[in-house]
């Protein structure tokens, strides 16, 4: 097996002929590339953002490269009123959405008590309110037509852990994990099936710049975090979201897969910064657990 296959396609070809694929922030980063992923495995898409010179720059990429269709649509999914026009004019333009991935984001580093309630309200309102207008107003067409269908939301692994100096971050993607698991048995009924992904590191500009300014990514090296050695690639991320949005997913309900070389796991574990001991060391430690035990 080569080293590297993370960074190939995983799915067969032709995995998602036939699907439409909406995804919110979906010129840059994270988004663009499930999104070149979708198309490349046949499906056609809605990208989504507030500024559409980069959507429109993202469309004809993916359009060059695939082939497939791709419609920029500007949208601020904070407004209920322009995520009912992004269903409006998705709908009138592939007569369906079969899936949706609530990627929309927004974060930035700050000591809580220096935030303003309008800091607060920006990312609530991008990340939380942003993935519920986007899902109640799917959801209630998809119910009303009987579609089948797929949501698929990216959180965080501080959804469930919750983290310093990215509070108002945490805070809303803990809502989205909720609502992830909430609607995941409560319309299953009808069809529709939601899952979650929590990256770890999968550097991407916009979201690198805001998170780790200046020299601070070279100052902490976050890589260090993560068992594995490394950051993500946004293939294998790619490969994994394009797994659940398909058919092969289909008993899959109400999961959230983390996807983050073991990072979160070695922050949690009481004693993991044991590893910074020194092999030579362990002999003598040894020696002092057995005098304890035999005290």
């Amino acid at each position: 097996m080569s080293e590297n296959m993370y960074t190939q396609p995983m799915l067969k070809e032709g995995s998602l002929d036939g699907k439409v694929i909406l995804i919110t922030g979906g010129g840059t980063g994270l988004g663009k590339a499930m999104g070149q992923y979708f198309a490349e495995l046949g499906a056609n898409l809605i990208i989504s953002s507030r500024k559409l010179d980069v959507l429109e720059n993202t469309a004809k990429e993916i359009v060059t490269k695939t082939g497939r269709i791709v419609l920029p649509i500007q949208c601020d999914v904070s407004n209920y009123d322009q995520v009912e026009n992004l269903l409006k004019v998705s709908v009138d333009k592939f007569g369906k959405v079969d899936s949706l991935v609530n990627n929309a984001a927004g974060n930035f580093i700050s000591p809580t008590e220096r935030l303003s309630n309008r800091a607060f309200d920006i990312i609530v309102n991008i990340v939380l309110k942003g993935t519920y207008n986007c899902t109640l107003a799917f959801g209630k067409d998809w119910i009303a037509k009987k579609q089948s269908a797929t949501v698929l939301n990216i959180v965080t692994t501080y959804a469930w852990t919750g983290s310093a100096y990215v509070v108002p971050s945490a805070v809303a993607k803990a809502g989205v994990l909720a609502l992830t698991r909430s609607l995941a048995v409560e319309w299953a009924k009808y069809g529709i099936r939601f899952n979650a992904i929590a990256p770890g590191l999968f550097p991407t500009k916009g979201a690198w710049d805001r998170l780790l300014p200046g020299d601070l990514a070279e100052k902490l090296n976050p890589v260090k975090k993560v068992p594995i050695g490394r950051t993500g690639e946004h293939q294998e991320l790619a490969n994994l979201a394009a797994y659940l949005v398909s058919g092969f997913s289909s008993f899959v309900n109400g999961e959230v897969i983390t996807i983050d070389g073991g990072e979160w796991l070695k922050g949690a574990g009481q004693f993991n910064m044991l590893e910074a001991i020194p092999g030579s060391m362990w002999d003598e430690i040894e020696k002092l657990v057995k005098n304890v035990k035999g005290s």
